[in-house]
């Protein structure tokens, strides 16, 4: 009868420790706000891309 006692105690044990299951706890991400701050640069860096493409545009007409 001891056993018997010993063996359900150990079984009510075991049901207990794992009734949280092994699935992953669910976490949610970290928001982060990152700010950008642009430089003074060259204003005319933004037009020799433009101004390149337009005298090749214009090669390849003539």
């Amino acid at each position: 009868m001891k056993k018997l006692v010993l063996a359900a105690a150990f079984a009510g044990a075991a049901s207990f420790a794992h009734a949280g299951g092994m699935e992953a706890p669910i976490i949610e991400p970290e928001v982060v706000i990152e700010t950008v701050e642009e430089t003074g640069g060259s204003s005319s860096a933004g037009l020799i891309v433009p101004l390149i493409v337009l005298a090749l545009v214009a090669a390849a007409a003539s």
